[in-house]
């Protein structure tokens, strides 16, 4: 079946759950990104320091350490070795990551995934073309160059041009240039490369997605039986090459997506109006029983 007209997309879903049903996901994951960011701004904002420093590096309440990995890697290949408070920062984000999906990160905590779904959406209203889609390995290609500009700079390089940074010093310190990027980043996804940005270019997601890789929560299509062929699941994920070999899946395969792309981000499960997906752990490969089919009623004699 082909795709939907966008503003059909999750049309039943709104019909059966109404729209806050089928928005939970989306509506509690902009209540997290807008909690995350406001810790961080409580304290240069209004003087209430809940957390000190930025997502790069934190310490919440003065007592909790928290440690990007990614910045750390950079770090210790451009020859700064971290202090032992931050290496216990990279560990707790590590083991957090590693259990929830490292890609939850991109859509639950990153404020530059509000942009992109921004872009996103008037890309879809304005019905522009895909434009150009540069290949997903390419974001891995510029994680290994980051890294290897980083040894060779001394540098933390990524943190020169880093959208996620310059969105937080701007909202700190005002914009200026920052705007010109995080702007920049709109424009990729809404005229280059739909969903260009998180899909296909952005390194951290590709850091994040490697870290959970074998991540205990996941997304199930367990009631794959009742998938009517709507595709408003395949139209509202930001990455929909994961949901194919779960939900259409031959009988004995699992129902689990178990790609690293996943976010984690929910939105499959709110468009569904068949209830098909829900979240899980990566071990629970349950697959709900089909509704049996009523037998045909005897013709009369």
């Amino acid at each position: 079946m082909s795709a939907r007209a966008p503003l059909t997309v999750g049309l039943e879903a709104r019909e059966r759950k109404g729209w806050v049903g089928a928005h939970r996901y989306l509506l509690l994951r902009r209540f997290s990104q807008l909690v995350f960011l406001l810790l961080f701004l409580a304290g240069p904002w209004f003087g209430i320091w809940i957390v000190q420093g930025t997502l790069a590096g934190s310490l919440t309440l003065g007592v909790l350490p928290l440690t990007d990995p990614f910045i750390a890697l950079q770090g210790v290949l451009a020859g700064h070795w971290p202090a032992a408070t931050a290496l216990i920062g990279v560990a707790i984000v590590l083991l957090a990551y590693a259990l929830i999906g490292g890609r939850t990160y991109c859509s639950w905590v990153c404020p530059i995934n509000p942009v992109t779904d921004a872009a996103h959406w008037l890309h879809t209203k304005l019905g522009l073309p895909k434009g150009w889609q540069p290949k997903r390995t390419a974001r891995f290609w510029l994680l290994g160059t980051v890294l290897a500009a980083s040894a060779l700079t001394g540098t933390i390089a990524w943190e020169l041009v880093n959208p996620i940074t310059m969105l937080h010093r701007g909202l700190v310190f005002g914009m200026g240039a920052a705007w010109a990027l995080v702007g920049l980043v709109f424009l990729f996804d809404l005229v280059v490369a739909r969903r260009g940005w998180c899909g296909h270019v952005c390194p951290v997601g590709a850091f994040y997605g490697l870290v959970g890789h074998k991540s205990l929560l996941r997304v199930s299509a367990a009631n794959r039986a009742a998938c009517d062929d709507c595709m408003d699941c395949y139209a509202v994920c930001p990455e929909a090459h994961v949901i194919s070999p779960a939900l259409k899946g031959k009988s004995g395969t699992t129902p689990i997506i178990v790609s690293p792309d996943c976010t984690n981000c929910g939105r499959c499960i709110d468009v569904c109006a068949m209830d098909v997906f829900n979240f899980t752990h990566r071990l629970d490969d349950r697959i709900a029983e089909p509704p049996p089919t009523a037998a045909p009623e005897p013709s009369a004699a």
